[in-house]
């Protein structure tokens, strides 16, 4: 036992927050993540499960673990996710011990995830923090998705269709980011992540302990 530690009154590790980012597909919610986690090296990500082939420069374990479309349903039927849907063609889960263990161990988790997982995660984790990602326009999102040149026309206008339908969601979430200008952006994400950390349900456990010392009970 650290007595010293004991001695000064060290406070206990507060809980882990868990933030939900979701986005219509070209709204620039990877780089804009990427820049986020970036600029904050204690926020964590969650790796999430998916049957869609590996793209070029992606490792297992790295952006997702990948596999095969039956082991997904096998993990689905036994309960191991905390929530799952299928996108594009493809399944995408999140395992429920990832998102408890970083709770307990007081770490921040970061999940990328679509407005069905939203839904699913905020069921099952109420007090977890959403932002959902807007373009500027209509018209500037369908700009962003031709200059990618990775998609048919087909693909592309299948994209625009389901984003149509992901905006339609907007009000269900906590907060809103206009994802005009890159470092705006970021910084406004940065600030919905830090202060989470400061909520009561997160601070809880610090301000149990610190009252302890004053002969208090705990709220």
């Amino acid at each position: 036992m650290n007595v010293g530690a004991k001695e000064k009154g060290a406070r206990p590790a507060r809980a882990g927050s868990i933030v939900i980012v979701s986005a219509p597909s070209g709204s620039g919610k990877s780089t804009l993540i990427r820049r986020l986690r970036a600029s904050d090296p204690a926020l964590q990500f969650s790796i999430s499960y998916t049957t869609r082939p590996p793209r070029p420069g992606e490792r297992n374990g790295r952006e997702y673990f990948f596999v095969s479309a039956a082991r997904f349903r096998k993990m689905a039927a036994s309960g191991q996710f905390a929530e799952w849907a299928q996108v594009y063609g493809h399944f995408y889960g999140t395992l429920k011990r990832q998102l408890h263990a970083a709770q307990a161990q007081g770490k921040d988790l970061l999940l990328d995830i679509d407005v069905q997982g939203h839904r699913q995660v905020r069921r099952r984790v109420p007090d977890a923090v959403s932002v959902f990602l807007l373009p500027p326009s209509y018209q500037e999102l369908e700009r962003r998705l031709r200059r990618r040149h990775s998609d048919a026309p087909e693909a592309i206008a299948r994209r625009l269709a389901i984003a149509r339908r992901e905006l339609g969601h907007w009000h269900e979430y906590d907060y809103l980011v206009v994802n005009d200008r890159l470092p705006e952006a970021v910084r406004a994400l940065r600030a919905i992540v830090m202060a989470t950390r400061f909520r009561r349900t997160a601070q809880r456990v610090v301000a149990q302990g610190i009252t302890k010392t004053f002969g208090g009970k705990k709220a």
